[in-house]
């Protein structure tokens, strides 16, 4: 049995040496096991593993082309530990293997949860009726606010992060970034660059920042679409300005009214744009009210997210360059980039600030 279920294993799992690690360190884990590559995932590599009537959730880097302080296994352990002792809502942690020889790079076991997961349009015969869509809107506003009220200290997170000079390091780290993972030349970036650093707001006080926060990587409660059964995909959380996560989930938010255009290039954009959704005006003045923080500056927030995601889409586009991709869905990644920068380019130049418009 375990040689037949070895050749079905999907790239990126060593079946053997995880086996090993799962008898030893894994409860109810010694068994035979099978691997399942979860869809969806373009980023670190979430496998299903099942095994006796257990099921868990395997989480890895990617294969090949990882950047530094990128896909940092270790981290995102040690944080969804900390969200534990928090009670928020995120897959318990099981085991963490840092031993690269075991499968490549470290890795780690959390426990499987079952749920929705919206990817790049709703589920069909899911939040069909506009109360339903505000009530997600409503619960992904509210999980976030929640996030950015925890006591990192508390939690054991007080040196997770240097928040002193975040956004500073934060722009620089996706130019850096963008050089690594490039493909191609595109003057336009480098435009935004020098915008986005001549006009860096003053962050508020520091919190817990999941660097990664949006619908999709969000699981709900399958009868009831405003109820979070996990946040997902912990990988990029530190310490730091709260604001850069409101923007992230802008830069995934679909609205009624926008272009095709604009949609096809943010993954789960799509899954919003329908009746019943708040506009990313409303998701703004719904985070101000329950969080209490000023977001007359969120639009520089917006403009580096998007800046941002161009940088991870050009990052996934080379590894397809490269076959370095396990799934389907990728060949259209590199033109998602160029529209991606265009955009952000485009909000710039919309902006209240002249700096950020480029004028000053």
């Amino acid at each position: 049995m375990r040689n037949e279920m070895t050749n079905e294993v999907p790239a990126g799992i060593r079946y053997e040496a995880v086996s090993k690690f799962f008898a030893e360190h894994v409860p109810g884990g010694d068994v035979p096991l099978r691997f399942t590559l979860i869809s969806g995932g373009r980023s670190n590599l979430t496998y299903r593993v099942e095994g006796d009537g257990h099921t868990w959730v395997l989480r890895r880097p990617p294969l090949g082309h990882v950047l530094p302080t990128a896909h940092d296994m270790v981290r995102e352990f040690r944080v969804l530990t900390a969200m534990q002792r928090a009670g928020f809502p995120a897959p318990p942690p099981i085991a963490l293997c840092e031993d690269p020889s075991v499968n490549e790079y470290p890795f780690y076991v959390m426990e499987y949860r079952e749920g929705v997961v919206i990817g790049e349009d709703l589920p069909p015969g899911y939040a069909e009726t506009a109360e339903e869509r505000q009530k997600i809107a409503r619960a992904l506003v509210e999980t976030l606010v929640q996030l950015h009220a925890i006591d990192y200290e508390a939690v054991g997170l007080g040196d997770f992060g240097r928040p002193q000079g975040y956004l500073e390091r934060q722009v620089r780290r996706w130019s850096e970034q963008w050089e690594r993972s490039k493909t191609r030349e595109l003057p336009a970036i480098d435009e935004l660059i020098r915008r986005l650093r001549a006009s860096i707001p003053e962050s508020p006080a520091p919190t817990i920042v999941h660097g990664d926060y949006r619908l999709g990587n969000m699981m709900l409660d399958p009868k009831d679409p405003g109820r979070v059964v996990a946040v997902l995909d912990w990988e990029m959380a530190t310490l730091g300005d709260p604001l850069t996560d409101l923007g992230y989930t802008l830069g995934y938010w679909g609205e009624v009214g926008d272009s095709e255009r604009f949609l096809n290039a943010r993954i789960a954009a799509k899954a919003t744009a329908y009746p019943g959704f708040p506009t990313r005006r409303e998701i703004v003045e719904m985070y101000g009210r329950l969080s209490g923080r000023d977001v007359s500056r969120v639009e520089w927030y917006e403009v580096f997210a998007t800046y941002k995601l161009a940088v991870i889409v050009e990052g996934i586009h080379a590894r397809y360059l490269k076959g370095e991709t396990v799934g389907e869905g990728f060949e259209a990644f590199g033109e998602r980039t160029v529209a991606l920068v265009e955009d952000a380019l485009e909000m710039a130049n919309r902006a209240s600030d002249p700096r950020l418009r480029g004028e000053a």
